[in-house]
């Protein structure tokens, strides 16, 4: 069985890799990368303890009780110790694994999926996603079980409940920000998305005296990223304009997106955000060698605005683990997606809106200018994208006409936009996205590249 995809197990509920049977063996299949003495490879911070430790996060999905106990259960027969958080973002638990000196970080959840899915993230003793080589380990393993990786009775595991994991996160987010700062005076609406933050985030806001009207913080396991959140902003968009706040906050489901709405309705993506505090870091001497990390799907717009200010765009693959991936290699701390993800290693090592709301915000209030002024840096460049489904087995790509009409629809914006088509990495979809000056002319490239991969598929 195929497990991981492009950021962990994901899945529906109660189906494939998220049943319960799955998910324990699953957790056998770690811990056998756990335990060094049985699998003769061992990560994580606790090599001279008896017993690996691991941490275990969710969001609020009704099958994340299923999941976390299928999980535990896995973990404590192969003579691991499980820590259980309850629902907390996915940052906090990346945050926690390391300040817990945990071995591994688990988060099920399934982001900014509906309730019917669910997924485990997985995290390593140094809070990055583990590598491509230990999923591959992993996953080999998981298909290679037997009763010699359960642990003697003597050796089983141990669960305990962290009481003060919420507190624990509250302050780390509140301590992102220099000493001092507040946000009296600010009127927030906050979108929580039924998820994982629905607790911490009003509280940390509030704390730092903020005046909040909070919607999505009512979960009920089946109304995560319905209606809400930063995939969906309508609700927080009426919120804005009926309270009159100054700016909304929408967190995904899980809590690594932030997707902001001005004080009169527009929505800021992450392109904007990462302008902004890339403006703001150069300002203060803290941006990291000169430039962002965004993705290939970042607009042309967000690059010449850093280009104004003499920083580059680097463009990694799309997902916060690639932008992420690109930040440790070449030494950057600043980063993230058009989507909402933004990496701010300076303090947390993956995607963490929460944190990236709270500089935003502290931007904004330190401004004394309405949102709308400070937040737009740039115009986006007209942008399209359009998904081509194919047969599996088939390879449109290789196509020569395909690739003739691709370099034709280039040349035509004659230096004014860019052409990415690719093929997603998880079905079987042609994914393909223009970008120019002229919004007619990208409409016509996208429309004739797809034409082709209809025909070619």
């Amino acid at each position: 069985m195929k497990l991981f995809g492009t950021d962990g197990v994901r899945g529906k509920a109660n189906q494939g890799a998220m049943t319960p049977q799955s998910v324990l063996n699953l957790a056998i299949a770690i811990a056998t990368q756990l335990s060094g003495a049985r699998a003769g490879t061992r990560f994580g911070a606790n090599a001279g303890s008896a017993r690996p430790k691991v941490i275990i996060g969710k969001d609020t999905r009704l099958s994340g009780y299923m999941i976390e106990s299928a999980l535990e259960a896995g973990f404590i027969g192969a003579g691991v110790d499980v820590v259980l958080v309850g629902p907390m973002p996915t940052p906090a638990i990346a945050q926690l694994t390391r300040s817990l000196r945990a071995d591994l970080g688990v988060v099920i959840s399934a982001s900014h999926n509906p309730y019917e899915d669910n997924g485990i993230k997985l995290f390593g003793a140094d809070g990055y996603k583990i590598s491509d080589e230990l999923e591959m380990a992993i996953e080999q393993k998981f298909t290679a079980l037997s009763e010699d990786d359960l642990a003697a009775p003597i050796a089983l595991g141990r669960a305990t409940r962290l009481d003060d994991a919420s507190g624990r996160y509250i302050e780390f987010a509140k301590s992102s920000l220099p000493r001092g700062t507040r946000l009296d005076g600010l009127r927030i609406a906050l979108d929580c998305a039924n998820g994982a933050a629905y607790k911490v985030a009003p509280r940390v806001l509030w704390e730092l005296g903020a005046e909040l009207i909070t919607i999505g913080d009512q979960p009920d396991g089946l109304n995560i990223n319905a209606g809400c959140g930063a995939t969906d902003t309508r609700a927080l968009r009426q919120a804005v304009l009926d309270y009159r706040t100054h700016i909304g906050v929408a967190l995904d489901g899980d809590g690594d997106r932030l997707i902001l709405v001005d004080d009169k309705g527009a929505v800021v993506d992450g392109d904007q955000i990462l302008a902004l505090l890339a403006r703001e870091m150069q300002a203060a001497g803290r941006l990291a060698r000169g430039a962002v990390v965004g993705t290939v799907m970042a607009n042309l717009g967000l690059e010449r605005y850093l280009q104004s200010l003499n920083l580059k765009l680097l463009r990694a693959n799309v997902g916060d683990r690639f932008v992420t991936e690109m930040m440790r290699e070449g030494g950057y701390n600043l980063g993230g997606e058009q989507s909402g993800h933004i990496v701010l290693s300076d303090f947390a090592t993956t995607g963490d809106g929460l944190i990236a709301a709270l500089q935003v915000l502290s931007i904004v209030s330190a401004a004394q200018r309405p949102a709308h002024e400070v937040l737009k840096l740039f115009d986006a460049v007209p942008q399209q994208l359009q998904n081509v489904h194919y047969a599996r087995g088939a390879n449109p790509l290789a196509n020569d006409n395909v690739q003739r009409v691709i370099a034709d629809a280039a040349t035509h914006l004659n230096g004014h936009g860019r052409i990415l088509v690719r093929p997603s990495g998880t079905e079987p979809v042609i994914r393909v996205m223009a970008e120019g000056d002229d919004a007619a002319q990208v409409s016509a490239a996208v429309e004739r590249i797809c034409e082709a991969i209809r025909v070619a598929a």
